[in-house]
């Protein structure tokens, strides 16, 4: 017997303008499944499940093969997930419009080529080829904007420091007229998006990162300031500039990511004026450690991530690190903390992470949701213990 509220498989396709089939496979491959199962083994959905339906058959028109889909979408229809899902997937379609585009000129110059000089010129062919190959790197490029914004989504919702980690790490870089400065990992440009207003009109001020999806946001979160700021893709290990090009360079957690730090020291090194900063964040120890306990308490197995990153480069060894490549190191701390009174801001950080964790949780997402729901109930304390190191190259008198 049916249930209000509940569709049964052919209504909710035909509601949803799919075949029957398709909501069949979907359940079958465990893309979609059901709300309800009766014992007769009847089948049911809800209005909720179109949620789950869009993200899929929207992803699916973006040229995701149905294994990725699976891992990219939480069956959560809270207001938090479907937002953030909403705003990663418009990136997604302006990163396929701008494709699609150089996809577009791409043809017309070589079939212009073609028709001009009567033979083909195949390294335009090449560049046609691995333009249309660029669609495996969009999967890349989801997880990592909905990673960085989920993890930025929790510290500015819940910080008990009002001031906010991105203008105080604006603070720190104490930015004046003409200087010229180098970021590297930019990521999405948030940085710079929240001092606008504070940013000298003649500073000169090269955004970079490996990934050209992540550029490709920052251009979009500040096209409105073209003027301050130029783009380059490339890997830190090997800065393509001459020595002595910058005033400041930033690295804003990036350091313990990077196979091998002291090359980018090096470099960094190599491209500050003499006087030069590099400004670089990280983390320690204890930073953020009562989520970790939070998740081993649902499940030992659960590693959050599978290297500690403040081994690699953190607040206890960064200034060995720095010292061989600097003349003067020193630290400041962030003081901030967290109170997180709702579920869903901290389960998306949570599988943001780089760990197994979803290996454990996504099959038990519902009484995972549960379990976090009774631990932010009355506000869950987390600790922070970040902030940054000013490296300095010192003039000798």
């Amino acid at each position: 017997m049916k249930k209000d509220g509940y569709y049964s498989s052919g209504e909710f396709a035909r509601m949803a303008h799919v075949t029957l089939r398709t909501i069949r496979y979907y359940d079958k491959h465990d893309i979609l499944k059901p709300s309800l199962v009766t014992k007769s083994g009847a089948r049911f959905y809800t209005d909720e499940d179109f949620a789950r339906l869009q993200q899929i058959l929207l992803l699916k028109f973006l040229g995701f093969p149905l294994d990725d889909i699976r891992e990219m979408t939480i069956d959560d229809t809270d207001y938090h997930f479907m937002l953030n899902a909403l705003n990663i997937q418009l990136k997604l379609v302006q990163d396929r419009i701008e494709q699609m585009q150089l996809v577009e000129k791409a043809i017309q110059d070589t079939s212009a080529a073609i028709r001009s000089e009567h033979s083909i010129d195949w390294s335009k062919m090449l560049n046609l080829i691995h333009l249309t190959e660029m669609e495996k790197s969009l999967k890349n490029q989801y997880q990592n904007a909905s990673n960085i914004s989920s993890r930025i989504n929790l510290h500015k919702r819940y910080s008990t420091n009002p001031y906010g980690w991105f203008p105080w790490i604006y603070e720190q870089c104490q930015i004046h007229s003409g200087m010229r400065i180098l970021e590297i990992g930019c990521g999405d440009g948030t940085l710079w998006k929240s001092s606008l207003s504070k940013i000298p009109a003649d500073a000169d001020i090269t955004l970079s990162d490996i990934s050209d999806g992540m550029l490709r946001d920052a251009r979009r979160t500040l096209s409105a300031e073209d003027s301050l700021f130029s783009f380059d893709a490339f890997d830190c290990h090997h800065i393509p500039y001459p020595t002595d090009s910058f005033h400041l360079v930033i690295a804003n957690h990036l350091l313990f990511y990077c196979e091998d730090i002291p090359q980018v020291c090096h470099e960094v090194r190599r491209v500050l004026k003499p006087g030069g900063k590099f400004l670089c964040s990280t983390y320690g120890k204890s930073h953020m450690q009562e989520v970790n306990r939070l998740v081993q308490d649902f499940d030992k197995r659960i590693v959050l991530s599978a290297d500690k990153l403040y081994e690699r480069f953190g607040r206890e060894n960064g200034r060995d690190i720095l010292a061989p490549y600097f003349s003067k190191v020193s630290w400041r701390s962030y003081e901030d903390s967290l109170l997180v009174s709702e579920p869903e801001p901290l389960i998306s950080y949570i599988l943001s992470c780089h760990g197994n964790q979803n290996h454990y949780i996504l099959d038990r997402y519902t009484e995972f949701r549960s379990f976090v729901k009774k631990k932010t109930a009355g506000g869950f304390h987390i600790s922070k213990d970040a902030g940054v190191f000013l490296a300095e190259n010192i003039i000798s008198a």
